[in-house]
Parts: C-alpha cells; sequence; structure tokens
C-alpha cells in the first residue's frame, strides 16, 4: 500500500478573465524538475471548457478541467470529490489550480483548508495575474471579486506588459502597492514568464490575507449544495456526448452579471480558417472568445483576450469547441451567431 500524501504543495492562479493565466501556467510547467509530477485543475466558467484543450498531457503532467461555473460556489462540492479522486489516481508531486476569472478565492480556500485535505495539501503562494491595462476601467477597479483576487494573493505577476504603455505598468505597481496586506512581490511576467523559484518553498501562504466571501459566491455555492443533495456527484470529468455531424450541441449559461455562449461539433467536420477568423474577428471587443477547430489548415487554437488574438497549431482532437463569454446584456444575438458559424463549415467529402 502507498504511503499517504502529505502537505502537497498547492497553488492557486487567480485573475479575471482573460488576464494570462493558462499562459502563465504554461510557462510554470516549461520549467518543471523532471523527477516531479504534477497536476493542473483548470475551472472554467464557460460551460464547454477551453482551457483544458490547450494543455497537452503526459506521463509527468496531469491536467483535468472543470467547465460549467465556478469553484468556488457552483462547483465546490464537485471540486473536492474530483480533488480526491486525482489524489489518489495520480499522486502528484505539486498541485497547480486556475479558478475561473469570475471566482472567488475564500470559497476555495475553504475546500482547500477544510477537514477533507488536512495534512494531505499545503496552499503555498497564491498569485494573481493582472494586465495593467485592466485598471484603465473604473469598473474594474470597483468590481468585489477583481479586488478581492488581488487583495488575497501573495504576488502579483504583471502580464500582457507587451501590449500596455509604461505609464499603464508603473501605474499598476502603483495601485497594488498600496493594497493591504502588502504583497510579497510584484513583477512584470512578459509572455506569462514567471520564474517558478517565486513559488517553490514558501511555506503555508495567505493566512494573513483573508477576506470575507462574496455573497453572490455564497448564494451560488448553497444553491449548489441543494441541486447536489437532490441529483448526487458525477466524477466522470464533465465527459460529454459526442456530436453528430451537421448537428452542433450548444451551451449555454449565466451567472454573477455574466453569461456563457459554447458550441461543440464533431471532430470530423471542418471550417474555413478565414471565413471563420471573419465571423470571430467581427464579434464585439468586450467578449472574451476562445476556441478550438478542426480547420482547412489543421487544428487549431483561437484565443482573443483584452484585444490580442492568437491563433496556434493545437493538440486538441476529441472535437472542435468554441466558446464566448461577456456580460450578460453584451451577448450577441445567439441564432444569428450559430448561423454565420454554420457557413463556415465546410461540405463533408461525402456531399461535395
Amino acid at each position: 500500500m502507498p504511503a499517504p500524501l502529505v502537505n502537497v504543495p498547492v497553488h492557486l492562479v487567480t485573475g479575471f478573465l482573460g488576464s494570462g493565466k493558462s499562459t502563465l501556467i504554461h510557462r510554470l510547467i516549461d520549467q518543471k524538475p523532471a523527477d516531479e509530477r504534477w497536476a493542473v485543475l483548470v475551472n472554467e466558467f464557460g460551460q464547454v471548457g477551453i482551457d483544458q484543450a490547450m494543455f497537452e498531457e503526459r506521463d509527468d503532467l496531469i491536467v483535468k478541467g472543470l467547465p460549467g461555473g465556478c469553484l468556488c460556489c457552483q462547483l465546490a462540492f464537485v471540486m473536492q470529490a474530483t480533488l480526491v479522486s486525482l489524489l489518489h489516481r495520480y499522486r502528484p508531486d505539486r498541485l497547480i489550480i486556475e479558478p475561473s476569472g469570475l471566482g472567488h478565492p475564500a470559497g476555495l480556500l475553504e475546500v482547500l483548508r477544510g477537514e477533507a485535505f488536512e495534512g494531505v495539501l499545503r496552499v503555498e503562494d497564491i498569485v494573481a495575474v493582472l494586465d495593467p491595462r485592466r485598471l484603465d476601467d473604473p469598473r474594474a477597479r470597483e468590481h468585489e471579486t477583481f479586488r478581492d483576487q488581488l487583495t488575497l494573493a501573495d504576488g502579483v505577476a504583471l502580464t500582457m506588459v507587451d501590449l500596455a504603455t509604461p505609464e499603464q505598468r508603473a501605474a499598476a505597481t502603483a495601485w497594488l502597492s498600496e493594497l493591504w496586506p502588502a504583497k510579497r512581490w510584484i513583477m512584470e511576467a512578459p509572455h506569462g514568464a514567471l520564474p517558478l523559484s517565486r513559488l517553490i518553498g514558501q511555506g503555508d501562504t495567505g493566512a494573513e490575507r483573508e477576506v470575507g466571501d462574496s455573497h453572490a459566491h455564497r448564494r451560488l455555492r448553497e444553491a449548489a449544495s441543494d441541486a447536489l443533495e437532490l441529483t448526487g456527484v458525477v466524477l466522470d470529468e464533465f465527459a460529454a456526448v459526442l456530436p453528430e455531424p451537421g448537428r452542433p450541441r450548444r451551451e449555454q449559461g449565466e451567472a454573477l452579471g455574466h453569461a456563457t455562449l459554447g458550441w461543440r461539433w464533431h471532430p470530423g467536420e471542418r471550417f474555413d480558417l478565414d471565413r471563420l477568423a471573419m465571423v470571430l474577428g467581427e464579434l464585439p471587443a468586450a467578449l472574451r472568445v476562445k476556441g478550438v477547430f478542426h480547420t482547412d489548415a489543421g487544428w487549431k487554437l483561437y484565443n482573443r483576450a483584452a484585444g490580442a488574438v492568437s491563433l496556434t497549431g493545437s493538440v486538441w482532437r476529441r472535437d472542435s469547441r468554441l466558446e464566448v463569454i461577456g456580460e450578460t446584456d453584451r451577448m450577441p444575438d445567439v441564432e444569428a451567431l450559430e448561423e454565420r458559424l454554420d457557413a463556415c463549415r465546410l461540405p463533408s467529402p461525402s456531399t461535395a
């Protein structure tokens, strides 16, 4: 019988929608010691789950996705059960958790420091990821979850600094320096480049940075608890039925003033990349857009955040997916967008 797990280091990487959390985690993985096995738990507010497709699993890296709400509230009980299963099955040396961009850290810490994981997990540095340009929006500074993510963090990584002006970068550092409790560190992380040494060996942290829970998140957590009493916990990693060719599956959700709209297509269906990029590019700039598609140029990962678009190759092959997230009153017309996306699909060989 294997020895029980003791004090497995856990790092939280928080940050608002589109701040570059996944990119930063990728850069940390690049620095992983060869003799360690890491587990990454990726939570998405969206319903279909895109971020998991950005990671390539291997023997020394386990990636689990939990889409469909926030770990801190709607998925808090599912997360606990998933973590128990993950720790028992894979026995990682280190765990990185990426909460939803709308997730409130207090509820997540309540789970990680609860009886279920006492002596098993040790919360180390909590990292908040911040795009300096976001502070230009007064609504961001006033947003409860946004501020609490930064207040609770031990350190703050400034991402997308190549897109920010020197004045924006200096203003962000000055604003963060005024937060209380003071940050252990504030540093620029261009393209997500954060030294792993910033996180290792810091011990149990964040205890002195406790913040009050969000009333909105707590209500969602209580509602989720009531629902689970009726339906039970499902531990199938949100496995979804494969869509039929020509019949994409649409998923929608709404909470915390934001809405999510997503689709999944059969992996055999292909898209015209040029037409698809045009349709996605015409969506309102305020929307968070990400997807993985089987195209005439191969499998591609599309990512748009804070006005910046990237298109890269993808190792994902299970299906094509799209997720659009935004404030509830700024979402596009569902039927019109689905029709435009359908026009981007290439004819199948049998019908061409």
